[in-house]
């Protein structure tokens, strides 16, 4: 389902800005959708950090098949305390590190406990998930500010320490040469910072499935997220 701020969003962004019409026109119809829950969805995040996206791919498949509770087609959808009642040696054993096993460990005790508790978000502003999220052992502010970018679909999330959106944003603006960054980017005073870096990330090369991170994106998935972040 569209979000609903969408279209309003991307009318707003064209009539502001003359590189913004020209990509959201190139894109047309485009826009981010919830694919999977929270908690597989943070898990997925934590295996694929730092490795290879076939790497990741072949550790997730083994991480599911040891904590899943039945087979189910399309993206699991994983129980946090299946995950808990695994050893770290058992972990381990479908090649995460040491520590990625621990971090995957904390995350679910997080779950089981209630202190990350999905009913709760919408109370939360970004940077009180924000917040919440880095809590967890293995999950840094990049991590979370891509889960409420493509799992919350939260509007006015701009990750400025991006490399990828920051190459995207120099190519339509500046021929590639790096932009200056504004002492305020990525706050919520930024209004026409993140219009900038929306519709720049709408030609970004570097798409989701490139990062083994969140799941069930598709090609320009990436793009998209930054568009929305631009949104408000």
């Amino acid at each position: 389902m569209k979000p609903r701020y969408w279209d309003e969003a991307a009318l707003a962004l064209s009539r502001r800005d003359r590189v913004l019409k020209r990509l959201i026109r190139r894109y047309p119809g485009i826009h981010l959708t919830q694919r999977s829950d929270p908690f597989t969805t943070l898990a997925r995040a934590i295996v694929g950090q730092q490795i290879s996206v076939k790497a990741a791919d072949a550790i997730w498949r083994r991480f599911v098949t040891l904590v899943e509770e039945a087979p189910q087609p399309g993206f699991p959808s994983l129980v946090p305390s299946r995950v808990t009642a695994q050893a770290i040696a058992a972990l381990r054993g479908c090649g995460l590190s040491q520590r990625k096993a621990e971090y995957l460990s904390d995350l679910a005790e997080h779950f089981i406990s209630g202190r990350l508790d999905p009913w709760q978000w919408k109370k939360l502003d970004d940077e009180a998930l924000i917040d919440a999220l880095v809590d967890v052992k293995g999950i840094g502010r990049w991590t979370a500010e891509m889960f409420l970018m493509f799992h919350e679909l939260r509007p006015d999330v701009l990750p400025v320490d991006d490399l990828g959106l920051q190459r995207a944003i120099a190519e339509p603006y500046t021929d590639g040469e790096p932009l200056p960054r504004s002492p305020t980017s990525g706050g919520r005073g930024a209004r026409s910072r993140h219009g900038i870096c929306g519709a720049a990330s709408t030609r970004s090369p570097l798409s989701i499935e490139r990062r083994p991170g969140f799941p069930g994106a598709g090609p320009g998935d990436r793009r998209r997220a930054t568009l929305a972040a631009a949104c408000t």
